[in-house]
């Protein structure tokens, strides 16, 4: 299958260009800038992404472009068009001031295919502390802007070479996505086969091919992801199949018992397992976040592979896994953001096998699979909700009352959005409980003392970037008087209006 390369520099819209290649239905990939496949012949094009590094600082991430050039078209974006310019005999120097923002963008050679049908003087967005101040050998000035001399070059190579220095990747750059067809699509040749039938064509018959006769058993949440892969996964091996649903204790207010009934509904062998007890007894008195994600992933793993025993034959451990979860966990750099339970290997104890089908997949791609494959809607347009659930959403360490306190305002917070229309609008909400402080109030002739909660909503088309939503005051308003007025422990409610990045969607 046709692709399209990234190697990411670390830039924190990396993401964004496979977005917006994904939605050209076009498969991508991104790799760590020192990992080129260079034996990989489905590739059609490479782009460089961005980074937060200079091309000329000691620590800067370069990678050696002879296995491209030449070979395969390159678009080299921001940090990436600097690096192609400092390869081959150009020069960057700092801007002596940070550029950021909003650019006119003046074509040159309108003849350029990177340019086709592009209006001149058209926005784009700028990001970038050093210039090109001078063109690699055999460039040739394409656009420029009124504070960018160099804006884009091409090097008119058999393979041609492309550097922009703003990110058509960003929905403030209002013609990003017709730059990236014309390299796709136009320049690279992409034939435009990636969708959700032909994703499901190929994975059932890969699926059927990786486990032949054996069987498999998947951990259900209760999520889009996990649900998805069951369905996936039931259509390619039928009742090889074995699914398990762990109740930790920390799902939404009687998520447990509608979830089972969805799933039983959709034809799945479903084992549910009340593990409730063991998750709070070894979560008692945790506060630190990624502690309680380890924690909540060992007593998974553990629960999970007591009822894998159960099942005598089973050889694969099905896993709901999708892209995002695989670049947030582990960056270029090593360094891990957040722990994801169902990242990163299993035991050697269990002597399973690991099948992630929908490990390419971002998560609107995800839902558009679970809608070709006749899915109810009403699970494919479920809100993401973090795999150790609430502990997430209570600051703080966890008890009984917590989670019930804190399960009792996000029913009343879902149930309004739903009643008033707002919830399909929203990519995840949740309520967010601050339980270690403390909200002076007055109910009656009495103070009180009790704890914040936080509602959190946002918009977003992948969950790398958000938005938080704009809820109307009305909605907000009526939310909190239901929840103080309903909701014993609670006082005070607040609206998130912090966006990603700098904020996660998660609180913790």
């Amino acid at each position: 299958m046709q692709k399209i390369i990234i190697l990411d520099f670390g830039s924190q819209t990396t993401q964004l260009i496979a977005r917006r290649v994904r939605e050209l239905n076009t498969f991508c990939e991104i790799l760590p800038y020192n990992k080129y496949p260079a034996d990989d012949h489905d590739i059609i094009g490479v782009i460089l992404s961005g980074s937060p590094l200079s091309v000329y600082a000691p620590d800067a991430f370069l990678t050696d472009l002879s296995a491209i050039r030449g070979h395969l078209p390159i678009l080299g974006i921001c940090y990436g068009a600097q690096l192609i310019s400092q390869t081959y005999g150009g020069k960057v120097e700092s801007a002596g001031t940070r550029e950021y923002g909003r650019q006119q963008l003046h074509v040159i050679d309108a003849k350029n295919p990177l340019f086709a049908d592009f209006n001149d003087h058209s926005q784009v967005w700028m990001s970038h502390g050093d210039s090109i101040t001078r063109l690699p050998e055999g460039a040739h000035r394409i656009a420029s802007t009124e504070t960018v001399e160099n804006a884009a070059f091409c090097i008119p190579d058999p393979q041609p070479i492309f550097g922009v220095q703003f990110h058509p990747e960003v929905f403030h750059t209002l013609q990003g996505s017709l730059l990236l067809k014309n390299f796709v699509v136009n320049i690279c040749g992409s034939q435009q086969e990636w969708s959700a039938d032909q994703f499901i064509e190929t994975t059932v018959h890969e699926l059927r091919e990786q486990i032949g006769s054996d069987h498999v058993i998947l951990g259900l949440s209760g999520g889009v992801d996990s649900s998805v892969v069951a369905v996936l996964l039931n259509r390619a091996i039928g009742d090889q199949l074995t699914c398990i649903f762990v109740d930790h204790g920390m799902l939404r207010k009687n998520e447990f018992a509608s979830v089972m009934s969805d799933y039983k509904q959709l034809g799945l062998n479903v084992i549910g397992v009340d593990a409730s007890e063991k998750f709070l007894t070894d979560l008692a008195g945790v506060r630190d976040p990624e502690q309680k994600r380890k924690i909540i992933g060992r007593d998974f793993i553990e629960v999970f592979t007591e009822e894998a025993r159960k099942i005598k034959d089973a050889t694969w451990l099905a896993q709901g896994t999708i892209y995002p979860d695989r670049i947030e966990s582990l960056n270029i750099t090593g360094k891990i953001i957040k722990s994801h339970h169902n990242v990163g290997g299993l035991p050697k104890e269990m002597n399973l096998k690991l099948c992630e089908p929908l490990r390419w997949l971002f998560k609107d791609e995800v839902r558009r699979v679970g809608r070709s494959l006749g899915m109810p809607e009403h699970l494919i347009g479920r809100h993401p909700f973090p795999g150790p659930g609430l502990a997430v959403r209570i600051l703080g360490d966890i008890t009984r009352e917590k989670i019930r306190i804190l399960q009792d305002a996000d029913d009343i917070y879902i149930r309004i959005l739903r009643e008033t229309g707002l919830y399909d609008e929203i990519w995840q909400a949740g309520a967010i409980l601050l339980s270690d402080v403390r909200s002076v109030g007055v109910m009656g002739d009495e103070r009180t003392y009790e704890n914040p909660v936080a509602l959190r909503a946002v918009t977003s088309t992948d969950a790398m970037t958000a938005d938080w939503a704009h809820i109307p005051h009305e909605v907000l308003a009526r939310i909190s008087n239901e929840i103080i007025n309903n909701v014993k422990g609670v006082n005070r409610v607040c609206y998130d209006i912090s966006s990603k990045p700098p904020s996660t969607i998660e609180w913790e």
